[in-house]
């Protein structure tokens, strides 16, 4: 009773800056195991006839399977994603704002750093086809490079959708998350006679993760006993166990990420128990001084890092196929004992690119003072989410990358999201006034 009566105060984001240390650590680890699965993952190969393929090296693995059970953190992105979201809302609601003005801010803070990965991209592979790289190559590195894009159309399709959410968590908080789990189940059942509705999991699965980070807000996790956490994670693996073993799903979860079905809700909750029971050792930890430091460096910046990560990864390792350095063969050992190396070179390679386009997530958008109309709100919407449709039923190209780039630039434009300097207006010293302070300094704040 003592335990759980200690555990059954919520814990929140610090007053002074609304963001809980803890969340920041998990998200840190998070964003940390994806570069460095990655780094093992892409693996080009350059053939005799000169065309180039590429080998997912991690995923023919056979250890591979259920590793990936603990190493597959995107429902826990989604569980912090909506722990932050909702106490951002509310905090914007407080104090008048409205839901297009959270649409925006929550539009801008992912739009404005993907903007600018696009256009280099564009820049950078339009340059390349026309000194005559391998349109093949090109297209490969396309496609592969622009990857971390979907992670941003399906955490934008939730975090978009957190004013509705949030309203019926706020009436029924269980009702709401079942509601979302059992259309989960429904379009699970259903992908088999229509395949195209699988998709519609890019909304409901994430949509669902994120209302459990909702509870998690709310403290309704934290009033479990450490026994029941436990419990609670046991369970949700054991029915994660009992569908796949069933062979109703893969047990490779990569496979189920795309479109995500009902594994990697029940993985979330899974993640959600095992960080509920590492709170106490959380907290501690990230009051570290060099823990906080790095984790305000690059809590800043972990967009940009998500973004850049794998477009420079895939570029560093085209560039070695066009060098005589040796390069070992995918799964060899000598290919393993390379990660290391890699993943160092593509932290030197993110340190400038974090440095040059990370001050695009720190742009204050002022959600709280701006009147973004509905409309505007509505429309870059529907403006974003056009190329990122066509992704998904046509693949990533070249062409495509330019009208995202085009489109994601008009959304801007529609949200007012480019700065535009002003001049500071001197006003007029009053009638009756000396031109001593009183006039300008009255009109200056």
């Amino acid at each position: 009773m003592g335990g759980a009566s200690k555990r059954g105060t919520p814990r929140g984001p610090d007053p002074a800056n609304g963001r809980d240390p803890a969340i920041d650590l998990v998200r840190f680890a998070c964003l940390a195991l994806v570069v460095v699965g990655h780094s093992m993952m892409v693996s080009p190969v350059l053939h005799p006839d000169g065309t180039v393929t590429t080998e997912n090296t991690l995923a023919v693995q056979d250890w591979f399977v259920p590793v990936i059970w603990i190493f597959m953190v995107m429902p826990l992105f989604f569980v912090t994603g909506g722990m932050t979201g909702l106490q951002s809302w509310r905090r914007l609601k407080g104090s008048g704002g409205t839901a297009a003005q959270f649409i925006r801010a929550r539009l801008l803070r992912l739009l404005l750093p993907a903007t600018a990965l696009l256009a280099v991209m564009v820049v950078g592979l339009g340059a390349a086809a026309v000194l005559g790289v391998d349109r093949q190559a090109v297209q490969l590195m396309a496609a592969g490079a622009a990857m971390p894009l979907w992670f941003l159309a399906a955490y934008l399709a939730a975090q978009l959708n957190i004013p509705v959410l949030a309203a019926l968590h706020a009436r029924a908080p269980w009702l709401a998350l079942g509601l979302l789990t059992a259309l989960v189940v429904a379009v699970d059942c259903l992908r088999g006679a229509l395949p195209a509705l699988s998709y519609a999991n890019l909304v409901f699965v994430w949509c669902a993760v994120q209302q459990l980070g909702f509870l998690a807000a709310d403290g309704h996790f934290a009033r479990l006993s450490r026994s029941g956490l436990a419990g609670m994670a046991v369970a949700a693996n054991l029915v994660l166990g009992l569908v796949t073993g069933l062979g109703l799903y893969t047990g490779n979860m990569l496979v189920n990420l795309n479109p995500p079905n009902l594994t990697l809700f029940l993985l979330g909750v899974a993640q959600l128990a095992a960080m509920e029971l590492a709170r106490p050792a959380l907290g501690p930890l990230a009051a570290v001084g060099w823990v906080r430091r790095l984790l305000g460096l690059v809590g800043g910046r972990s967009l940009t890092v998500y973004l850049w990560h794998l477009p420079l990864l895939v570029g560093m390792s085209g560039l070695l196929l066009l060098t005589p350095v040796y390069k070992p063969a995918a799964g060899t050992p000598e290919w393993w004992w390379s990660r290391p190396v890699v993943v160092l070179a593509l932290v030197l390679l993110l340190l400038p690119v974090a440095v040059a386009f990370g001050r695009l997530e720190e742009r204050p958008t002022a959600p709280q003072t701006y009147r973004c109309r509905p409309a505007s709100a509505g429309a870059a919407v529907v403006v974003v989410f056009l190329p990122v449709a066509d992704a998904a039923l046509s693949g990533l190209s070249l062409g495509l990358l330019a009208a995202g780039a085009l489109c994601f630039t008009v959304a801007i434009l529609l949200l007012g999201g480019l700065p535009v300097r002003r001049r500071r207006r001197i006003p007029k010293p009053v009638a009756g006034r000396g031109r001593g302070g009183g006039g300008i300094a009255s009109g200056v704040k």
